[in-house]
């Protein structure tokens, strides 16, 4: 799946999907056709008879490309868990592979530019048997890590990335996001993470949506 890219994060506290939709607004200003999916989700809220996710709503709108709300998420959960507890909450047996044939469907066709979005961090399990990740091993696609700046991100984003390159996938850039520290202080946690991480920083957002720089991940150009 060529251009795809799986976006993690660190920990739970990062807003993953705003980085998705900064790296989606690049690819659209770069004249890209972009996609982007969020498999399972959790939060959904009832909308008439089914259940919608804002991060997928929101990713549905900030890409170029036109899916259906079924082909960018499948699989909306109610609950505010782990996506292993909430499937098994709502009486659903969902599995790396059937999420991977999702995707593939979903992304058939021409498109310059496509997230695949997961949930919470790397390790996160999507059933008792397998992590969220194997669904980015399965379709064998490098990988964008969210960082937020927090006490602590510093730890957990090398062990995101030792992890990471331990399944066998590319960590293909990071982007760092907003946290609980600030000013000084998260100056010098960016300053860190740009020394320590082995893979490009595609840029820090801010409350203004900081622009990203996408070139690294050696998109095709319009």
């Amino acid at each position: 799946m060529k251009n795809t890219f799986f976006i993690s994060a660190s920990d739970w506290t990062v807003d993953q999907t705003t980085a998705s939709c900064a790296l989606l607004a690049q690819a659209n200003a770069a004249g890209l056709l972009s996609l982007a999916l969020k498999p399972v989700a959790i939060g959904a809220k009832p909308c008439g008879d089914d259940l919608r996710s804002r991060d997928a709503l929101r990713l549905q709108q900030a890409m170029s490309g036109d899916l259906d709300y079924e082909q960018v998420n499948p699989y909306p959960f109610s609950d505010c868990n782990s996506p292993n507890l909430a499937a098994a909450r709502a009486g659903k047996n969902i599995s790396a592979s059937r999420l991977a044939g999702y995707c593939r469907g979903a992304l058939y066709g021409r498109y310059d530019f496509a997230l695949i979005e997961g949930v919470g961090a790397w390790g996160e399990l999507l059933n008792p048997r397998e992590r969220l990740a194997k669904l980015a091993l399965e379709l064998k696609l490098p990988v964008i890590l969210v960082v937020g700046l927090n006490p602590g991100c510093i730890s957990q984003a090398l062990l995101s990335a030792g992890a990471i390159a331990a399944d066998g996938l590319k960590l293909a850039g990071w982007v760092a996001q907003p946290g609980e520290a600030a000013g000084a202080a998260a100056d010098g946690l960016f300053d860190c993470l740009t020394e320590q991480m082995r893979a490009p920083c595609l840029g820090r957002l801010n409350e203004q949506g900081s622009e990203l720089d996408i070139a690294a991940l050696g998109l095709p150009k319009a």
